[in-house]
């Protein structure tokens, strides 16, 4: 108790220097008794004009100095996006103004019409906090401690954050007050919104510039989305279209040709022979994923994720001057206080030559480093683990469907024609794939804060930085890792029925269906993509509404008082130190889902616009309603996103091409078309695809079964040979269960697809990037009349006054009688 006491006194001692020095530092404060718990004690913060003044100045802050008197043409589209903006009587558009680093002795250049409004309320909560975050409340052996950050991680305060302005239910009752919050819920937060643009400089206006650009880049995102959409729709409906006229399919559900066609088991010893007929409905389910109009939609996306990328530059630029975040003079960024605690080496400075505190030497560094690699390296490894036991359990379970579906030729149960084994298997892997993934993610999320921790960032940049790096490394094996398997692995090492390829020397290779694998990877596409969206807003919002529930129920309890608005927003959830991270990361492994396997899922950006309208406006009613107001931040861009989106954006060409070469059917069904299908290797006297079932199943002999794969199953009838999936010569033929020559054209043709489509796309994107500005010439003229009118209001007028009281000066000096004056002549 004594000890606790001894703190207790420590902390009110801090407190009380601290808010003498921001007192000193012109803030003024109020301290107020908390209604429900009479413990707890706010301090309302307020900066006087004088204050704002001052800070603006050192800051750099961006202010206005008089209208923009630009002329401005009126797009094509504007009347389209006037019926799906904000009712401009309700959310009046900002006056655009060109605007300079603010100074104070230059104040009657600047547009002030009303001192109240000249500074919005998200560059006085910014302000105020700077100064939070400057000012000392202890010395500790000649080292000064200081910053809110601090006393709130020391437990100093229980919190610190900006009030939001009203209830988001109703207006306030103050007329002065603006009831912003009120207005972002009634015209941007509301689900009746959803088909709404939003109102992005409203919304940077009350949370600032980095809650504003998310906003923008995802509102930016959805838009394009759409574009891709339906192309994408048009590309599955001409799949449906196409679907009746599909010849191979035809073939397969043909039962003088498909149901004479005796399959070889696809597992050793428990699977039976089968008749081809029963994939006759998975194969025209892949008839509309697997047409011409996916390579068309591959094409597209590879340039559209182009096009969006440089839209969003340009668009970027706009923001950054409309927002005043170009060129803008950030501060030197605060020591993390984690580093700080930890700085017990002293080296010297370099650049200052003066001695400064570090946590660990160079050695050190290269040991922490090295450990948390290490760690990266071993969690990664680790999901791949789990890959393969998805994998295992695929191989393993197949023998159990096998048996349990039995594919035995005379089955006419309904079940058979949906339920097969490989679809049976397909849909539980994909789903306890999934779960696994969900699993990970949540343990990972916590190591890798763990490790970044470990790695002791020394800014809240480099620590975002750091933790970006390893969050995406994570994710991007945890979620494509198994879409990759199936692309580019499964059914492509299997050999052959008499001498199959066995993993770990156990579980033999598993294969696809006979119409290739890409059915398959759209079904792990559609659960992992929908999946994934329905959990995360779930999670989103039931988490932050609960817990807000349940701090209600327990005020109400406690008291029936009316209750201020500070203590209101003290009782919401905080948004956490890594603020948009989490979304952010949402966001871009969606994007990766949405261009590197778009070709296997034509669908993939359909659902997600349709997520991303639902997270714009579920984002909104949590920032708008269940968490405290943000203290608003600058920000240019979007950060490390955006390298990271070019990467994903490079990599999709590469892998939509292999999709489409290696897991679709398409080039060996055009192969057969143009070279097989008529003399000298076919039969056939015109083009044709009649035939290409029989041609693309190879022959087996059933006597050539090792006793180890032998299926225990007899055979059917006088059936002394069975077909799989592969390009090899007959039994009895020289070269028998060899590769043959369709087998060497159809890689072939793969390859130069590959390499012709790759550079046909990158020609592209390279002739897009270089074709469109990353600004546009309406934002470079405001840039240059913004910089002509800074020359001339503020440094020009100080030339001419220096040069007016230079020449009073002079002339002074003249008229006194001084003994080295010249004589008249």
């Amino acid at each position: 108790m004594t000890h606790k006491r001894s703190d207790h006194k420590k902390q009110k001692r801090k407190r009380q220097v601290y808010e003498s020095n921001l007192i000193n530092n012109g803030l003024q404060l109020e301290a107020t008794r908390s209604v429900l718990d009479e413990k707890l004690i706010f301090v309302k913060v307020h900066a006087p004009w004088e204050v704002l003044c001052t800070y603006a100045e050192v800051m750099h802050i961006k202010l206005p100095l008089q209208p923009n008197d630009l002329k401005t043409r009126d797009s094509a589209f504007n009347w389209f996006s006037r019926l799906l903006r904000v009712d401009e009587n309700i959310i009046k558009p900002e006056q655009e103004f060109f605007t300079a680093p603010f100074e104070k002795e230059h104040l009657s250049n600047f547009y002030i019409q009303d001192k109240d409004t000249f500074f919005n309320p998200a560059t006085r909560s910014r302000i105020v906090h700077f100064i939070l975050s400057r000012v000392e409340y202890a010395t500790k052996n000649n080292v000064k401690k200081f910053g809110i950050n601090k006393l709130l991680d020391a437990g100093i305060y229980k919190a610190a954050f900006p009030l939001h302005d009203s209830s988001f239910r109703h207006p306030s009752t103050d007329p002065d007050c603006p009831s912003e919050r009120y207005l972002l819920y009634k015209e941007w937060a509301h689900p009746k919104n959803i088909f709404k643009l939003q109102p992005l400089d409203f919304i940077r206006r009350y949370y600032g510039e980095k809650i504003g650009i998310y906003f923008a880049w995802l509102g930016f995102y959805t838009n394009m989305l759409t574009v891709a959409a339906v192309v994408g729709v048009g590309c599955f409906l001409y799949g449906c279209l196409a679907k009746d006229n599909c010849t191979w399919s035809q073939e397969v559900c043909d039962p003088n040709i498909g149901g004479n066609i005796i399959m070889c088991p696809q597992c050793d010893k428990a699977c039976t022979y089968w008749n081809l007929t029963i994939t006759c409905e998975s194969s025209k389910k892949l008839c509309i994923f697997d047409s011409f109009g996916t390579l068309v939609f591959a094409v597209f996306m590879g340039i559209w994720v182009t096009l969006f990328l440089e839209f969003w530059k340009r668009r970027q630029a706009e923001l950054e001057y409309e927002w005043d975040t170009v060129e803008y003079l950030e501060q030197e960024e605060q020591i993390r206080p984690e580093y700080e605690a930890q700085c017990t080496h002293v080296i010297m400075n370099e650049i200052t030559q003066q001695k400064e505190h570090v946590p660990y030497t160079a050695c050190g560094k290269c040991m922490r480093m090295t450990f948390c690699t290490s760690a990266v390296l071993f969690w990664i490894l680790l999901i791949i683990a789990s890959v393969v036991g998805v994998i295992v359990y695929r191989l393993s379970v197949f023998l159990v469907f096998s048996a349990l579906l039995s594919q035995h030729i005379t089955e006419t149960q309904a079940i058979h024609k949906y339920l097969t084994p490989q679809t049976a298997t397909s849909v539980t892997a994909s789903v306890i794939s999934f779960i696994v993934i969900m699993i990970l993610n949540i343990i990972y999320e916590k190591v890798a804060i763990m490790i970044t921790d470990f790695e002791l960032p020394r800014t809240q940049t480099d620590y975002e930085n750091s933790l970006t790096t390893k969050m995406f490394l994570f994710q991007f094996v945890n979620y494509y890792s198994s879409c990759f398997y199936i692309a580019f692995f499964k059914g492509k090492f299997v050999g052959y029925p008499g001498n199959p390829v066995y993993w770990l020397g156990k579980y033999r290779n598993e294969e696809c269906d006979p119409g290739g694998c890409l059915l398959e990877l759209t079904t792990q596409l559609a659960i992992i993509v929908g999946g994934k969206a329905i959990w995360n807003n779930i999670q989103e919002v039931l988490l932050p509404w609960v817990k807000n529930l349940i701090g209600r129920y327990c005020a109400a309890a406690r008291s029936e008082k009316i209750v201020p608005r500070w203590e209101h927003d003290y009782h919401l959830q905080p948004i956490g130190k890594l603020g948009l991270f989490y979304e952010y990361l949402e966001m871009v492994i969606q994007f990766g889902f949405v261009t590197l396997f778009v070709a296997s899922f034509p669908l993939a950006p359909l659902l997600a616009i349709i997520n991303n309208m639902l997270e714009i406006r579920l984002d909104a009613w949590k920032m708008t309603t269940q968490f405290r107001r943000i203290v608003p931040q600058k920000a240019q861009d979007i950060g490390a996103w955006q390298p990271i989106m070019q990467g994903i954006a490079i990599l999709a060409v590469v892998t939509n091409a292999m999709i489409i070469a290696f897991t679709s059917d398409m080039i060996p069904r055009l192969v057969y078309y143009w070279s097989f299908s008529v003399p000298p290797y076919g039969n056939h006297s015109t083009y044709t695809m009649k035939g290409y079932i029989n041609n693309t199943l190879s022959v087996f002999n059933i006597s050539d079964f090792k006793n180890e794969s032998k299926p225990s199953a007899p055979q059917v009838g006088n059936q002394t040979t069975c077909r799989y999936r592969d390009f090899r010569y007959p039994p009895g033929h020289q070269h028998q269960y060899e590769h043959n020559i369709y087998y060497w054209h159809v890689i072939a043709a793969k390859l130069a697809f590959i390499i012709v489509m790759e550079h046909v796309i990158y020609f592209v994107k390279f002739i897009i990037s270089y074709a469109i500005p990353d600004v546009s010439q309406k934002t470079k003229s405001k840039v240059k009349r913004e910089k002509y009118l800074t020359q001339k209001l503020l440094h020009e007028n100080d030339l001419k006054v220096v040069t007016k009281s230079m020449g009073k000066i002079a002339g002074k000096i003249f008229r006194v009688d001084s003994p080295f004056r010249p004589k008249a002549e």
